[in-house]
């Protein structure tokens, strides 16, 4: 589905990326891991082409190099990216009402009814504004945002970032069951919920490619992979 060839990204004289290749299937679950810094969000960033790049970067076959951001929407690659960005003067129903025009002319996968199925603590908040919407609030409305948009393939960028525990269990709780239905490619800190999510891995360091393999494997080289994730409880984590 997605095929991601020598990427490279720079900015100015800082490599955000060397060069690194991974693919994400039709039926998989991928979750980008690493330190701050690593390159993570700055490879979702390329993925979608809001950032310059060296390389190649293939979705269902279409090379997106020149593509605008819009265009790789159209195509069905849907970002939610960090910090949420809902529409603070539309209502949440009017915001998933938003989500809709990213379909196209593609098959809804997911309607309103079934976001609201997902988050149930959306419901009452249907008419409530994205300007009074918590933190956890926010990051439910931007995934059921994109997930209305008929995703070919779904993008998170920190998706647990600032959440309390109980709202971080419900958003990938809903996950769990997105990614039975669509392909999913996750960065996120909390490697333990990342790792439990996804069926495989890539560890970024630097920029660089350094580990990757199924979340199983990974799991069962915690040290290795606390080496480079900087983490040193990554293997209390791993237990929880």
């Amino acid at each position: 589905m997605l095929e991601i060839q020598d990427l490279s990204i720079t900015y100015g004289a800082t490599h955000a990326v060397r060069g690194i290749s991974f693919s994400v299937g039709a039926t998989d679950a991928c979750a980008l891991l690493g330190p701050n810094g690593a390159g993570k969000t700055s490879t979702l960033r390329a993925i979608s082409q809001l950032v310059p790049y060296t390389g190649s970067i293939r979705f269902d076959g279409v090379e997106l190099q020149g593509k605008s951001p819009s265009q790789v929407t159209r195509l069905g690659l849907l970002h939610v990216p960090e910090g949420r960005h809902v529409f603070p003067s539309l209502s949440v129903h009017e915001n998933l009402q938003m989500g809709t025009i990213a379909a196209g002319g593609r098959d809804a996968v997911y309607s309103i009814d079934d976001v609201y199925d997902l988050f149930p603590a959306l419901v009452r908040l249907r008419r409530r504004g994205g300007y009074a919407l918590s933190g956890g609030e926010q990051q439910m409305v931007a995934v059921g945002r994109a997930l209305v948009g008929a995703p070919r393939l779904l993008m998170l960028d920190e998706p647990s970032l600032g959440l309390a525990p109980v709202v971080t269990q419900a958003v990938f709780a809903a996950l769990e069951q997105v990614r039975t239905r669509t392909p999913v490619l996750v960065v996120e800190q909390n490697t333990a919920m990342a790792l439990e999510l996804c069926g495989y891995a890539c560890v970024l360091a630097a920029g660089e490619l350094k580990l990757s393999g199924a979340a199983s494997e990974l799991g069962d080289r915690e040290e290795l992979l606390a080496s480079y994730l900087g983490q040193k409880d990554v293997g209390h984590q791993l237990d929880a």
